[in-house]
């Protein structure tokens, strides 16, 4: 195995491991020309380099809420470095931390920060394609409030920039994302697009707010794609939203009845989100902080079928169970 290198760039002087991926590791480092830290993740350079294809999307990305900072890449000894802003935690971890539940209010205020960070990704051209809570972190210090989307090394362009040409409706692609939190198209082989981002970023909420989601066991990290596909395709919305206010139903059935080159009502979304927020019985705070505890807050919950034909009046409901159309 390659020695991996103890300083990248002569400024940047690596310390603990943060995480790892398929092909990556996440450094910590110390910049000792600046006196500040920042994240490395380092790829083989055997591999075909993810970590460039990231640095290039972000680059194009840069200046938007939510999109850390690509500080430098390049080449040090046999490994690519990726140079990034440090954040804190994810969400994975603070779940974890948190007894397995996060209150409705910082799930909601999470909703509408991650929608607007999508839609500015989205205007940009590409779609990120494995949302989870791994890989949604949060700020350190001043950008504490803030969460960010991070790892684009599947993000791809869905529309071209000059034409603003949306790519040709394909099916049989392999499955690139999350199986726990991809859609359900995604799954199917469908060409991914902006409607697949924002199926995975409600799929993640409703597991922070409940704990878990139908389709997952304790080990469901050892099912088959297969096998977690024929389970979400057999759970209908009024299951997957038990229990929970009835805005997630509403996201969730007008996410689903989106065409697959059909632009999202960003501004729609965020309606239901905000009334989703309107609903919580204290006044509560539009900032998104895990600073102190995190103590459950509940609201009108939906339970019924009934429910779920009032979620979304405006929309053309195909059916209850959790399929989206694949048409064009």
């Amino acid at each position: 195995m390659n020695k991996v290198p103890t300083c990248v760039d002569g400024r940047f002087r690596l310390g603990d491991v943060l995480g790892s991926g398929a092909y990556a590791v996440v450094y910590r480092a110390q910049n000792f020309l600046k006196d500040d830290s920042v994240a490395i993740k380092l790829e083989p350079t055997i591999n075909h380099s993810s970590l460039q294809h990231e640095y290039n999307i972000l680059k194009r990305l840069a200046g938007g809420v939510g999109i850390p900072r690509a500080l430098w890449f390049g080449r040090e000894s046999t490994y690519y470095a990726l140079v990034l802003d440090l954040l804190g935690p994810s969400l994975h971890d603070l779940f974890i931390a948190r007894i397995q539940q996060f209150s409705l209010c910082n799930v909601v205020n999470l909703g509408d920060q991650l929608l607007s960070c999508l839609e500015y990704i989205h205007s940009h051209n590409f779609v990120h394609g494995d949302i989870k809570p791994q890989n949604i972190l949060v700020g350190l210090n001043n950008l504490r409030h803030t969460a960010f989307i991070v790892d684009f090394g599947i993000a791809k362009e869905y529309c071209s920039t000059s034409a603003r040409t949306h790519v040709p409706f394909r099916q049989g692609q392999n499955l690139t994302g999350t199986p726990a939190f991809a859609s359900i198209n995604s799954h199917l082989g469908v060409e991914t697009g902006c409607c697949d981002d924002i199926e995975s970023l409600i799929h993640t909420l409703i597991y922070l707010l409940c704990g878990s989601l139908p389709w997952l066991t304790d080990d469901h990290e050892k099912l088959s794609s297969s096998t977690m596909l024929e389970r979400k395709v057999n759970t209908t919305v009024e299951v997957l939203c038990h229990g929970i206010p009835v805005g997630f139903a509403s996201l969730l059935i007008y996410t689903c009845s989106l065409a697959f080159s059909q632009d999202p009502d960003y501004d729609y979304l965020h309606s239901l989100l905000h009334d989703l927020h309107a609903t919580l019985p204290i006044p509560a705070s539009y900032l998104l902080d895990f600073s102190e505890s995190d103590p459950v807050v509940h609201a009108p919950a939906f339970s019924d079928e009934h429910s779920v034909a009032k979620a979304v009046p405006s929309s053309p409901l195909k059916a209850t169970p959790l399929r989206k159309s694949t048409h064009v």
